[in-house]
């Protein structure tokens, strides 16, 4: 079995794949090597991937390298994509997960990658399985954060189940400018790929998938867990290199 890390901004996600298939998910704000221990003591867990090494104790990292075929997401992988970005070093591994998951599911097809989180990043590889790059903006929470950090007097709300365009205090004023103004930023986005490239798949996922998904009117392909599913495919592939 595989075990798959995720090592976000927010939260840590932790999967257990069994060859392609998705047996346990886990979401955990904090992480240490109890959680890894209980994992590998309860599947037979014999290779392991993790996106981002920056927020893991080198004792879980040792751990793993001793119990399972250990792989960290960088470049150097076997990537099922052609690179195009000017900065390859640069490129998160979140992106470089997506973008490979992006080829899995749909391979020689035109796919743009929208990840709704602490950030909201627009990735796009063409029919020939070429990565050409994207974007980076901020997500609805960190909208919310920097109006209240960076104002005197507005404060700190959040998405609740605003609905509407305009607010009618500054609460929902707030609530309408972030909310409408991400909607419209990712409905803007993806209009513009779909004048500059013919039938384009549009995936949405991250941590805002749900909310954002009933109230964008593009057709989208929606899944929490492309990443994980990317990330796995990457573990399936370079471990049998």
């Amino acid at each position: 079995m595989n075990l798959v890390i995720d090592v976000g901004n927010s939260f840590f996600k932790i999967a257990v794949f069994d060859s392609f298939d998705l047996i346990v998910k886990y979401d955990l704000s904090k992480f240490d090597k109890i959680d890894i221990y209980e994992i590998i003591n309860n599947y037979p867990i014999n290779s392991s991937i993790i996106s981002n090494v920056s927020q893991i104790d080198n004792d879980i990292l040792n751990y793993l390298n001793i119990k399972t075929n250990l792989f960290l997401l960088t470049h150097k992988l076997k990537l099922p994509f052609k690179n195009l970005y000017k900065t390859k070093k640069t490129l998160g591994q979140d992106r470089l997960g997506l973008i490979s998951s992006s080829c899995f599911e749909f391979p020689n097809e035109n796919v743009l990658v929208i990840d709704a989180g602490s950030c909201i990043t627009f990735d796009f590889k063409n029919h020939k399985n070429e990565y050409l790059g994207g974007s980076i903006s901020p997500g609805i929470s960190m909208r919310f954060k920097s109006l209240n950090s960076f104002t005197t007097n507005l404060p700190l709300v959040s998405i609740d189940n605003f609905d509407n365009l305009f607010g009618n205090d500054t609460k929902s004023s707030i609530q309408s400018g972030v909310i409408n103004g991400v909607v419209s930023e990712i409905e803007g986005v993806i209009d513009k790929y779909n004048v500059m490239f013919e039938n384009i798949k549009i995936i949405l996922t991250g941590g805002d998938t749900k909310f954002l998904l009933k109230r964008i009117k593009n057709t989208i392909f929606a899944d929490q867990n492309f990443l994980l599913k990317g990330l796995n495919n990457l573990l399936q592939v370079n471990k049998k290199k």
